[in-house]
């Protein structure tokens, strides 16, 4: 067999193989070092040995971060970077530049969602597909133009909780209940002063919420219950009820045309790295863009009510006082 004949067939099996075997070379970069999160993430990625390992991509290049007013980012910052360099060989950039000039994609994974729209600005400028760990910004303002930004630059961009991709609530999103007519989370919704209340960790259940309901909520009321819980009612089109309440654990029930089900529970990040990658390899997003900015507006929606001593707000106002155009 001449030369021209073997390149031939070696050209003709690598255009044959399977998708996520020509992915498997993906080259991830992560941008934030202050969270459990880039070590889980790498864990599952980079080592093949894992349980649930997710094959497809590898954490090569990170840039350290860290937010010096929220000591619960800046105190983690030197551990984090320090596993990730010596444990999981990944290189350890000056710059977000330098950082995209080594990667296929990036995850903005800081904490702090403060410093995310300025993060994101230059990895659009690299146009490299970006995802965001929550919240996808620290304003909702932030997150319209993040959105925006990136829409602009034809730059795919996915971000969500890894609460969504609970099989429960995943479930329930695909029709099992039919129609979602009411649904109720709850998650821990711990409060960090830089953020709109529910951005830090109120998030997650209201995450989990959005997955079941879908976008369609047309006002918000926030009070508290008899223990001094965050209670947020947002009233549906069509009549329909969500509601997220703060609570120690992950949980939840979804009421539907077929009955109830459970939802909201946390199945830990595995499945949440299989969409980031599937999402890195077809460029695709799991998550409406829209759906993400009505989750978002909800949350800004409840501190507003809380502003107004529990009146109801609807989204709109929210959205078009962030600079939403009609």
């Amino acid at each position: 067999m001449n030369q021209s004949m073997k390149l031939l067939i070696a050209m003709t099996a690598l255009c044959l193989a399977p998708a996520i075997t020509r992915a498997a070379d993906l080259r991830l970069g992560i941008i934030g070092l202050d969270t459990s999160h880039v070590t889980a993430f790498t864990e599952l990625l980079n080592n093949p040995k894992a349980k649930d390992h997710v094959p497809g991509a590898r954490v090569v290049a990170a840039f350290k971060g860290g937010s010096a007013d929220i000591p619960s980012s800046i105190n983690r910052v030197e551990g984090y970077t320090a596993k990730l360099r010596d444990k999981y060989g990944v290189k350890i950039c000056d710059t977000i530049e330098q950082l995209c000039g080594e990667v296929d994609a990036v995850l903005i994974e800081s904490v702090d969602g403060r410093p995310h729209l300025a993060q994101a600005r230059l990895v659009i400028a690299a146009k490299k597909p970006l995802y965001i760990d929550k919240p996808v910004a620290g304003t909702l303002r932030d997150a319209l133009e993040i959105f925006r930004l990136a829409e602009a630059a034809g730059v795919p961009l996915f971000t969500s909780s890894s609460l969504r991709f609970a099989k429960d609530s995943q479930a329930v999103r695909a029709g099992s209940l039919g129609k979602v007519l009411r649904a109720e989370t709850t998650s821990p919704a711990t409060i960090d002063e830089h953020h709109p209340d529910l951005f830090w960790y109120g998030v997650h259940g209201c995450e989990s919420l959005f997955t079941v309901m879908g976008t369609g909520c047309e006002t918000v009321e926030r009070r508290q219950t008899a223990d001094g819980k965050i209670l947020v009612t947002g009233k549906w089109k069509g009549g329909r009820t969500g509601i997220f309440r703060e609570d120690a654990k992950y949980s939840g029930k979804a009421t539907g045309e077929k009955g109830e089900a459970a939802v909201g529970t946390f199945d830990g990040y595995a499945p949440l790295v299989v969409e980031i990658v599937k999402f890195f390899q077809t460029q695709k997003s799991p998550v409406p863009a829209a759906e993400t900015i009505e989750l978002f507006a909800f949350m800004e929606a409840a501190d507003e009510s809380k502003r107004q001593g529990g009146k109801p707000v609807s989204l709109a106002e929210v959205l078009a006082k962030a600079g939403q155009k009609p």
